[in-house]
């Protein structure tokens, strides 16, 4: 029970760490994105 318990909270770090990791992705195209425009303008 103990294997299996530590087994859930591992999964549930890494699940939270890339979910954080793909928001911050989502952010740097948006500022890149978002540069492109102004320089294009």
């Amino acid at each position: 029970m103990r294997k299996l318990l530590g087994l859930a909270v591992v999964a549930g770090a890494l699940l939270t760490s890339a979910c954080n990791t793909v928001e911050g992705v989502g952010k740097d195209v948006k500022s890149a994105g978002s540069a492109v425009e102004k320089a294009a303008n």
